[in-house]
């Protein structure tokens, strides 16, 4: 049975027991700080389980998640992965023990038709309710009935004496027996083993107890039911294969590897399963937003490229190829994710991207060596020290641990394996820590609300008379407030927008009579509005009805941005074509921000036709329309959506004109004439793939074009030409002082060059080397020491010329080497960095030539000093 099959009939089966199907939320938490990712189906009903009913209170869902607290062991098992799709069941109060048990077993046998005699159960110790029902109502023979302990089963594990606090219970698995000619063999063997014969299938947890502290478990009031089953595994089983990665869900992305190889790795196996893991993690993740970098979730994409481009090159493909397998992950993932298909280009480029330059960063990793080991130094680097740069180059660059100590032992570096090892272990911790939940079960500030959903009335106008519901003073829920109080204040409806999909939150007042609560930001928690401020007079108690309004002005000045924003996209997506896709937003007052896909910067022209393209749209004063509708009907109509957004099944589509269709929950203008002007700011890189638009409307791009204009006058003004000849006269004049610069610099190099025998006779013989080192007066110009260093070079062998001059204040060095000693293998820019180090500076250049700066001309003579002892200590 097909992977997708399985995935439906899971859904269709609980859709019967009268749950609510939800779609799978995103790998990147949007109200979860307590995760890095997404590591179970539980984590998008956190509320519910609080109690914070959101209209249903049974759930069934297949989630995507991502964890890495087993990355080294995914290819070496037959299960492990980074990302995987969990099949859940969940109920929030309602049903308990004995349906969650009955469900699992009917689903199991009954709609899969598995084999009674092949499933076995665990289940906690002490729970003797959930062995009864296995026992005398599933009628499980006791000996296929396994009691394990707190690490087992009991959610979190060990949670009663080790923590966290928050909900938690005793679970029961269910396990699939592969048979006694698996795994260890023994005639007693039982899921206890972990030899490999039993394969769990599917835990269910019942969460029954809230822990307030070590070994202090209270009863929850209403108990709920969580239980997660790995759609890799369950079709492992139901395909009748040995391992998760023989399955369809893997099959074509190991098939398309394997047409590529060039290789007879005896770890074959083991690097294609974990290529065929990284590359539906790194897909996801970046479908979900997750933008390779060096922090946070970036931080673990990129890490994933880096070792998949590693176990590629061990199979002989050394050249960008992860990102060709996109496509097959679109196509094997398509029946649940179609949308994925639509974004597999701008994915697969992003990839591209962090490939190549993964492959510049080892093709240059001699630089990068000489660098981090600091080969110019004449100090010695304690192994252990050694060992700490080569996992900083493993773990930050992706160097392999072999490839430094093959270079190591080259340059004469001792590395204890040892302390590379230590590093390597601390971070696996930390990486385990950030895959598992922090601190307590649900720490979250908006599961202490508890409050109904705030009504927003911001879209109709901009005051409105409400009644306090909740007031918190310092993280704890206050009666009341007074004169200079800073506080949050929750209202049972409200026209100030919550901080949310880019833009920010509303400004304004709270008033009650004379009393005034000054609101200097709004945020939405959940489905609650949090008004942020300090009252500047009188007091405020909860239940008090009150007026609120919002700065008119200010929000006038973010509807133009929101509204700009939404026509630049449209713009974009006219100059550039149908892939650029918002990747993000930020939308103030003062200016608007947009991120989206695209490769390459915008030319000079591109941003012309792009900021001409949105003012034609503002002059057109066209109308704006929202309508409400299915996700499904706006897709239809071609509502573009911000891919790191989840939608509610009922969305807001806002449409401008003709030529603007977006999913957006956000405040906007009536007509786009009332953007005014619009003008763009600047254009830059963000990440790999991704660029950055900031842009101004209404006065602020009318302040910014006054600005400008003023320049323009000064400067025609100071040149004495009319504003419209001042570019011309302009290049007039950087041409005269080229030109003059230019004759300067020529005959500075003449008065140097009558020095230069002078420098040679005051050269010194170190060893078998010739160092001609002098501080050259009056040579402020680089160009014109590397002149003289090539002039000395052409009649010379044996030689090192280090000639180093002042300019503003700042040393300025260059070091040049004789033909044959760069043949013989010196190098001019490990020689600089010594020198270098001493003025305070660093440098670099070509084996045979070299420039550094540095902040301390005066310490010229030990600079030269240190670069003499340097050449005496690479001759011995």
């Amino acid at each position: 049975m097909k992977a997708d099959s399985l995935r439906e009939k899971f859904l269709e089966f609980f859709k019967s027991k009268k749950h609510r199907i939800v779609s799978s939320d995103s790998l990147v938490p949007s109200d979860d700080p307590t995760v890095l990712f997404t590591p179970a189906g539980m984590n998008q009903f956190k509320k519910q389980f609080l109690g914070q009913i959101t209209g249903f209170t049974r759930a069934a869902s297949s989630q995507r998640c991502l964890r890495t607290d087993d990355l080294d062991k995914v290819g070496n098992t037959e299960y492990h992965h980074t990302f995987f799709e969990m099949l859940g069941n969940f109920s929030f109060g309602d049903y308990f023990k004995q349906d969650a048990i009955c469900w699992a077993w009917e689903f199991l046998t009954g709609v899969l038709k598995i084999h009674k005699e092949k499933l076995w159960v665990s289940v906690y110790k002490g729970d003797e309710e959930a062995y009864r029902i296995w026992k005398d109502e599933i009628k499980i023979p006791q000996s296929k009935i396994v009691k394990l302990g707190d690490k087992d089963n009991f959610w979190p594990a060990e949670a009663k004496t080790k923590g966290p606090n928050g909900p938690c219970g005793p679970c029961s698995e269910i396990f699939f027996d592969r048979g006694p000619a698996v795994g260890c063999k023994k005639p007693g063997c039982t899921p206890a083993c972990d030899c490999g014969r039993f394969v769990e299938v599917w835990n269910l947890v019942f969460t029954q107890f809230n822990r307030k502290g070590a070994g202090t478990l209270e009863p929850l009031p209403k108990k709920n039911i969580d239980t997660g089953m790995g759609l890799e595994r369950l079709a492992a089983v139901m395909q009748g294969v040995s391992s998760n990665f023989e399955t369809d869900l893997f099959a074509g992305i190991i098939q398309e590897i394997r047409r590529h190889c060039n290789s007879e790795n005896s770890k074959e196996k083991q690097l294609l399963y974990a290529v065929s893991d990284h590359i539906r993690a790194i897909t996801f993740a970046i479908y979900d937003g997750v933008l390779p970098s060096n922090e946070s979730r970036g931080y673990v994409v990129r890490k994933l490229i880096r070792k998949s481009s590693l176990h590629l090159r061990s199979l002989g493909i050394n050249g960008p190829f992860l990102y060709t397998l996109v496509p097959v992950v679109a196509e094997t993932m398509e029946k649940p994710y179609p949308e994925l298909s639509e974004r597999r280009e701008d994915i697969a480029q992003i990839i591209l991207a962090e490939e190549n330059n993964f492959i510049n960063t080892l093709k240059t990793s001699d630089a990068l060596f000489n660098e981090k080991f600091n080969t110019g130094s004449t100090l010695s680097l304690a192994p252990e020290k050694a060992g700490c740069i080569a996992f900083q180059l493993y773990d930050t660059y992706g160097i392999p641990f072999e490839l430094t100590m093959e270079w190591s032992k080259k340059h004469g570096i001792t590395i204890s394996k040892e302390a590379f090892t230590k590093a390597l272990h601390l971070q696996k911790e930390r990486s385990k820590s950030q895959s598992q939940m922090q601190g307590d079960v649900f720490s979250h500030k908006e599961l202490d609300l508890s409050v109904k959903e705030t009504k927003f009335h911001g879209y109709e106008g901009c005051a409105i008379k409400s009644k306090i519901l909740k007031i918190i003073k310092d993280g704890r829920e206050a009666a009341k407030i007074a004169e200079g109080d800073e506080a949050e204040i929750v209202l049972d409806k409200t026209v100030f927008y919550g901080e949310s999909g880019g833009q920010v939150g509303d400004t304004g007042e709270v008033r009650k009579g004379k009393n005034i609560f000054e609101v200097t930001d709004a945020k939405k928690i959940g489905k609650v509005i949090v008004h942020k401020g300090k009252v500047l007079q009188g007091v405020f108690k909860k239940s008090d009805l009150v007026s609120s309004a919002v700065d008119a002005v200010r929000r006038l000045s973010i509807a133009r941005n929101h509204t700009a924003t939404h026509l630049l996209q449209a713009g974009l997506r006219k100059v550039l074509g149908s892939h650029v896709q918002q990747q993000g937003s930020f939308v103030g007052a003062d200016k608007l921000r947009f991120d989206f896909t695209h490769f390459k910067a915008l030319d000079k022209d591109q941003l012309a036709r792009v900021e001409e393209l949105v003012n034609n749209y503002v002059l057109a004063n066209a109308d704006l329309k929202v309508k409400i509708l299915s996700r499904k009907d706006a897709k239809k109509a071609g509502a573009l959506a911000f891919f790191g957004e989840k939608y509610e099944d009922k969305v807001r589509m806002v449409t401008i004109g003709n030529f603007s269709f977006e999913l957006c929950a956000g405040i906007h203008l009536q007509k786009t004439g009332s953007i005014g002007l619009f003008k763009i700011i600047q254009e830059g890189s963000v990440a790999s793939g991704i660029r950055r638009i900031e842009a101004v409307t209404g006065m602020s791009a009318y302040a910014l074009v006054r600005k400008e204009e003023g320049i323009l006058e000064e400067a025609a003004s100071i040149l004495n030409v009319a504003k419209e000849g001042v570019v011309q006269q302009l290049e007039n004049r950087i041409h005269r002082i080229k030109e003059l610069e230019k004759q300067n610099s020529a005959k500075k190099y003449q008065d140097i060059k009558g020095s230069l025998q002078h420098f040679l006779e005051k050269a010194h013989a170190v060893g078998e080397i010739r160092l001609i080192a002098e501080i050259v007066s009056d040579a402020d110009d680089i160009g014109i020491l590397r002149s003289a260093v090539d002039t000395m070079k052409k009649d010379l062998t044996g030689s090192v010329i280090a000639l180093g001059s002042v300019k503003e204040g700042k040393a300025v060095l260059v070091v040049g080497l004789t033909a044959d000693l760069a043949e013989k293998g010196w190098d001019a820019s490990l020689l600089i960095r010594s020198a270098a180090s001493v003025l305070e500076g660093s440098g670099g250049g070509r084996k045979d030539f070299a420039q550094a700066g540095g902040t301390k001309p005066e310490r010229f003579a030990q600079a030269f000093a240190q670069l003499k002892a340097e050449i005496e200590r690479r001759q011995k």
